[in-house]
């Protein structure tokens, strides 16, 4: 039996927080004298009107034991609730701008994919600019914990891997994610600091690198500028940039045995390393080709492909030039890559490496099996064997996201958007990424342009790819609301 007084339940307090996170950028904007504190106000008010109503109505219900079936309500409910009062400050602000276009903002945020409705952030509301990189922060670490503490015990998508690497073997998900949470937020608020400061002493000032600090950790992309990190075109900044990008894109356990000095780890562990050597292999691919090819510098080249291809591995979107002008192979590249992903336990978006490991072994076996029918082969990753049962969820969710990636495709060219914006779009919004190719969403341009049709289209393509696709499709299955 699912038990709904629970779910509200969490999510009342889930709202709570948010509404109360709202004081935030309404003070920022009283101080400052702009009269968007009132649509902060306003959506604080309502925000917590509900969160708290909830917990008084559901509060002798306690929280334990969280079932499976609950928990997926409960991460894919959550989620939808708190981007409709997320939008609100957006609806209510002085950019004016439709329920449509504040909802996709606000989605974008919360699932920390970066791709902006938004047309003049260099003029934009401070609060507005702060609200945008405090939902990116929020939905970063979110992700972290659902990843890492709940993925796992729903067996989505191979991610019972993780709970087959780790020494607890509890079936009960909120005394796990509470510990992984507190260790995770330690150095998720760390590293945003150390950002933060770095960014201010390579140039910043104390505005932008507390923002871009929140949106580069995050891997988000959120910028406070229409140009994004290329509006301070300082090789410094970058540099620091690629640096928080790739430590968003571990997984946060190792990050943990880190920082208590066990760097060992971070060169045997096999999805870690693959990751950085494909990173590795593709930014030379593309020096190589910028160089003989269009005829760049090697130093500018370096800088150039460096700096955007780790923000698309990464997902994280930024971008310091417009690549839509570097030839077909640089434009290829970059759209394979967006669905690539870092690793499973960071905030990183895409398919993830780990997966396509999998499939990699998956591969060797039916190869092996082909020439030695009555051979043993056994497919491995860091020293575990993969069971059957993993090796057909990375199946089934590799399958579900091609699959998904064109009902999405066919849906945008449907609402009228071109060939290379839709295949763009669709696989920027599941993986998570932001920005797309082409004159309209590339790296220079925006999704403002788009149709309500397409904005809503990549606003569920954003939520299914961030909660990893099985989350929110299994709550369409019939079987799933039987007793």
């Amino acid at each position: 039996m699912i038990r709904i007084r629970i779910i509200l339940l969490v999510i009342g307090y889930l709202l709570s927080i948010l509404g109360l996170s709202m004081f935030i950028p309404m003070f920022a904007d009283m101080v400052l004298g702009n009269s968007d504190w009132q649509a902060f106000a306003a959506a604080m008010f309502f925000t917590l009107f509900n969160g708290i109503s909830l917990i008084l109505t559901c509060r002798q219900d306690r929280v334990k034991d969280v079932s499976v079936k609950e928990a997926f309500i409960l991460t894919t409910f959550s989620w939808l609730v708190l981007v409709f009062f997320a939008s609100l400050p957006f609806y209510f602000s002085e950019l004016a701008v439709s329920y449509t276009d504040s909802f996709f903002e606000a989605m974008s945020g919360l699932t920390t994919t970066g791709a902006t409705v938004l047309r003049d952030l260099d003029n934009a509301p401070p609060g507005i600019l702060i609200w945008r990189a405090m939902l990116e922060w929020v939905g970063g670490i979110g992700i972290i914990v659902m990843a890492i503490a709940i993925l796992p015990l729903l067996r989505v998508g191979g991610m019972q891997l993780f709970r087959t690497e780790s020494s607890d073997k509890n079936d009960k998900i909120l005394p796990r994610a509470k510990q992984l949470s507190s260790a995770i937020s330690r150095i998720y608020i760390f590293l945003t600091i150390v950002c933060a400061i770095c960014y201010y002493f390579a140039g910043m000032n104390l505005f932008d690198s507390i923002l871009h600090s929140m949106t580069t950790v995050s891997t988000g992309g959120f910028s406070t500028h229409n140009a994004s990190i290329s509006f301070f075109n300082s090789v410094s900044i970058e540099s620091i940039a690629i640096l928080f990008m790739l430590l968003g894109s571990i997984p946060f356990p190792m990050l943990i045995k880190m920082f208590r000095g066990e760097f060992r780890h971070l060169f045997t562990d096999h999805q870690v390393m693959f990751f950085f050597t494909m990173l590795f292999v593709f930014i030379t691919v593309s020096v190589y080709w910028l160089v003989e090819q269009k005829g760049f510098h090697l130093p500018g080249a370096i800088r150039l492909a460096t700096f955007n291809i780790t923000a698309v591995m990464t997902t994280t979107g930024y971008a310091s030039a417009n690549y839509n002008v570097w030839g077909e192979f640089i434009i290829t590249l970059v759209f394979m890559l967006s669905v690539v992903g870092g690793c499973t336990g960071s905030t990183t978006g895409g398919i993830k490496v780990f997966r396509f490991q999998i499939l990699y072994g998956i591969a060797k076996y039916q190869i092996f099996k082909l020439i030695h029918p009555h051979g043993i082969y056994r497919i491995s990753y860091n020293k575990h064997t993969v069971s059957e049962s993993v090796s057909s969820s990375v199946l089934s969710f590799f399958i579900l996201f091609c699959l998904c990636f064109f009902v999405i495709c066919m849906l945008l060219a449907l609402s009228g958007l071109d060939f290379i914006t839709s295949m763009s779009g669709a696989a920027a919004s599941i993986a998570n990424l932001g920005p797309g190719l082409g004159e309209i969403i590339g790296p220079t341009g925006n999704y403002s342009a788009i149709n309500d049709f397409a904005k809503w289209v990549l606003s569920l393509g954003m939520l299914v790819g961030r909660l990893e696709i099985f989350t929110v499709l299994v709550l369409f299955s019939k079987v799933f609301w039987e007793d």
